[in-house]
Parts: C-alpha cells; structure tokens; sequence
C-alpha cells in the first residue's frame, strides 16, 4: 500500500507541474505578458517578423504594377524608349524596394516602439486566447479554412506609419491589411478547450493531493526513512521522465511546423520561451527531491550514513574545542540548546520546509540554498548544545 501511494503521488507530479504552469502562463495574461516578453529582442524572432511583415507589405504594394502603369503612360505621351526602358528594369526597382522595405521594416521591429506594441498586442492576443480556450469566443482568435488563427494587424500598421514618416508615402497606398498567423488546427479547440478547463480547475487539487499520496505512504509505511527516500528518488524520476517528455515533443512541434510558416530556429526559440517555467519547476522539483532523499539517507543506521555524521560530529568536536582552548565557552545557551535539541532540529527542518513551500518561485538554486542553511543551522545546533551541562561534584562523605 505505501509503495502504490508514492507510485501515485511521483505520477502526480509532472501532471500537477503542468497544471500550475497552465494557471500561470495560460491562464494569466500579466505572467504569460512577461515571459514572452524577451522573444521580441531574439535575433530570430525579429528576422521571422520582419520577413512576415515584408512580404505582405511587398505583396500588397506591388512594385512592378505601378513600373508598368507608369511605363504605359510614358507611352501614350510619346516617350516609348523611356516607357520601354521602364518596364524592363520593372523587376530590378520592385527587387530593390523589396531589399529597402525590409531593411527598414528590421529597423522599426528591432525599434523600442515595436517592443511596446509587441507587449500590448500579446496582452489582447493572449485575453482573447483565454476566452477561445474557455469557450466564451474573442475577436483576435478566430476559425478559418480549418485553423485557429492569429491577426497580426497592428504590425502591419505601425511599420506602414513608420515608412510614411521616413518619406516612403508610397506605401500609404497599402489597403488596410491583417494578416493571420496560424496557431493550431481548428479541429483541436474543443480538446484544449476541455484540456484547459480541466486543469484549470484541477491547479491547485493535483499538487496537494500529489502531496498527500507521498506523505500518506511514508507514514503507512514499516521502514518511514526507507519510504521516504524512495519518495524523494521517485519525484526526481519523475521530473526526469517530464524533461524527457518536453524534449520529444520539442523535436515532434518543430518538425510539424513549416518553414515558410515560421523558421526552425524561431520556432525552436518560441517554443524555449514558452516551456522555460515548466523546466525551471522541474528542476527546482528535481533538486528537492533529492535533497529529501539524501536527507533521509544521512540520517539513517547505514554504514555510509553513521561515517558521515561521525565524521561531521568530529569536525564539530575539534571546532568547539579550539574554541574551548581559545577560552569560549556556551554558558548558559548552551545549557539551554542541549536541552531543546531535539525541538531545534524539528524547528528547523519545518522553517526550512515553509520556506520552500510559500516561496514565490523557487528555483533549483533556491533549493540548494535552502537546504545549505538548514544544514549550516543544524550545524550550531550541534556544535552549541551538543554537550551536556556540567554536573555538580557529590559532596565527600565522612
């Protein structure tokens, strides 16, 4: 029975993981706002966009109608070399305000300005995204010929406002235009739609229930310290099994995406961006349990574990008699520590535990740096009140 409950919980926990990460950064626009925030600054994101942007400008615009138009009408005035000539060097001007279209278009993406609307448009996007996916229906998302689109509108119209201001008016002749960008097939919005609601809802059930599974079967357990490092090595695999898991379907997202579409290595950073939260949780998740682990082994009746605390109780006694020699003495601290030992230790081991729970985010390092105190603490606990008061000398009798 203890083994089944630590199975269930270990398998809990990638799935609670994942739960939380969907109320954080599906759920809540600020926290999805600021972790895509970076991908406007990455190097391929911004040629990604600028490719995007440039071609449905150009495509609109098109250059070498209006060379054609111009030459015809050169034409008709009695300048037929010069509209000849005209239409023959057509293709050349429209290759070469494609090249200054997209050299500007960089400049204005790479700009400051674009990273404001960037922020305001993934803070709408992402709004309408969370009604599309609980069902209440948005503006910014939509249904067509099969696939949940993206509009990506307000680009177009910043980087058309911005060549007007540069002088180059002729774009002002650009229709008003809102292009989409793909995000899923249509057929799967029912699914996420229920995927969604379901851990919505399951947030905050599936990491206490996870929780109480493993604390359950350590408890239930005959051997507790043997239980509840299996419980530690457990939750590691586990993130271990998750971390594998994200690297397959990282390799199965950007194989299922085209490049025209969206390039390899732009969709390899949106995909980076968007997942880092669930590696930095199954790191943190990772490192604690073998902190738990290994906190569970050193403290038990194996060979390795009574050398290791001899040798730290060791390590103790030579510092505290130096410290005896020197003339430092604990007085009555460390009376006092001697006998709340036990109590100290427990305080410190569930400080250390509140500490980690009600953490913001915690991170592995986090962890590691929990942990280094709680050893540190327990370490003076030890080396103050590890010897007992003195003894008062019986009186002689007569």
């Amino acid at each position: 029975m203890a083994t089944v409950l630590i199975v269930l919980g270990c398998l809990l926990a990638p799935l609670s993981l994942l739960g939380v990460w969907a109320a954080n950064q599906v759920s809540d626009t600020s926290r999805y706002v600021a972790n895509v925030e970076p991908l406007v600054h990455d190097p391929a994101v911004q040629n990604a966009l600028t490719d995007k942007i440039t071609a449905e400008i150009t495509t609109h615009l098109n250059v070498t109608a209006y060379a054609n138009q111009a030459a015809a009408q050169l034409t008709s005035h009695g300048l037929p070399r010069v509209g000849t000539l005209l239409q023959t060097f057509g293709p050349s001007i429209s290759s070469a305000v494609t090249g200054f279209i997209h050299g500007q278009v960089h400049k204005i993406v790479t700009s400051p300005q674009f990273a404001h609307v960037w922020v305001q448009a993934n803070t709408a996007v992402h709004q309408q995204l969370v009604k599309a996916l609980s069902g209440q229906g948005g503006s910014s998302v939509s249904v067509s010929n099969g696939q949940v689109v993206l509009s990506l509108g307000p680009f177009i119209n910043l980087v058309k406002q911005d060549l007007v201001k540069r002088g180059f008016t002729l774009v002002s002749k650009v229709p008003a235009i809102n292009p989409t960008l793909s995000l899923f097939s249509a057929k799967y919005l029912v699914k996420a739609q229920s995927g969604y609601r379901l851990i919505n809802d399951l947030k905050i059930v599936l990491p206490i229930v996870a929780v109480l599974l493993m604390a359950i079967g350590v408890y239930v357990a005959r051997g507790h310290r043997r239980a509840l490092i299996g419980a530690g090595l457990g939750l590691a695999a586990s993130m271990l099994v998750l971390g594998a898991g994200l690297l397959v379907f990282r390799s199965i997202y950007l194989s299922s995406v085209p490049n025209n579409v969206l390039p390899a290595n732009a969709a390899a950073t949106l995909f980076d961006t968007l997942v880092r939260f669930i590696r930095e949780g199954l790191r943190t998740i990772l490192v604690a349990g073998l902190v738990i682990a290994a906190g569970a082994f050193l403290t038990g009746p194996s060979v390795s574990a009574v050398r290791t605390r001899n040798a730290f109780a060791s390590g103790l006694g030579w510092v505290r008699q130096s410290g005896e020699h020197a003339g430092v003495r604990t007085g009555p601290v460390g009376t006092w520590t001697y006998a709340h030992r036990k109590g100290l230790r427990i305080s410190a081991v569930a400080l250390a535990a509140l500490l980690f729970v009600f953490w913001g985010r915690p991170t592995a390092v986090v962890v590691v740096v929990i942990a280094v105190l709680l050893l540190v603490v327990l370490g003076l606990i030890e080396l103050i009140g590890s010897r007992p008061p003195a003894q008062p000398a019986a009186a002689a009798h007569p």
